[in-house]
C-alpha cells in the first residue's frame, strides 16, 4: 500500500508541475493571435501516466473560446517540448486539452438554487 500512496504523490506534484509550465507557456510563449484570456484550471492525469487532460478556462464568449481551444490544440507538440525542457523529465504526458465550464455551471447552479429558495419564500 505505501507503495500506491508514493505513486500517487509522484502524480499529483508532476500534475502541479505541468499546470504551473503549461501556464506560463500559456500566458507569454503562444505568439497565435487566436488565443484568449486563458488559464490553467485543472490536469487529471492517468493513472499510467501517459496521458493528461489540461483543463482550461477562456474568459470570453463561445468563438473565442472555440478559437482558443483550437489554438492551444495546434501548439500541443511545442508546449509538449518546452515542458521537457523546463521540468528536466524523460517523457512528459499526452497532452488533451478540454475547455472547463465548471465556473459556469457553478453559477447556473446558484442561479438556480437562488430561484428555487424564492419560491419556497413566496409559498411560505
Amino acid at each position: 500500500m505505501p507503495e500506491q500512496r508514493g505513486k500517487q504523490h509522484h502524480r499529483e506534484r508532476i500534475s502541479e508541475a505541468l499546470k504551473e509550465e503549461i501556464g506560463a507557456i500559456l500566458e507569454g510563449e503562444l505568439g497565435d493571435p487566436r488565443l484568449g484570456l486563458c488559464y490553467v484550471n485543472e490536469i487529471l492525469m492517468a493513472p499510467d501516466g501517459k496521458s493528461a487532460r489540461v483543463f482550461i478556462h477562456v474568459d470570453g464568449d463561445e468563438e473565442e473560446t472555440r478559437q482558443t481551444l483550437e489554438a492551444v490544440t495546434n501548439a500541443k507538440n511545442f508546449i509538449r517540448s518546452e515542458l521537457l525542457l523546463r521540468l528536466g523529465k524523460r517523457y512528459v504526458p499526452e497532452l488533451h486539452f478540454v475547455v472547463d465550464r465548471s465556473l459556469e455551471l457553478g453559477s447556473r447552479i446558484d442561479e438556480l438554487l437562488g430561484r428555487i429558495k424564492k419560491r419556497a419564500k413566496k409559498k411560505t
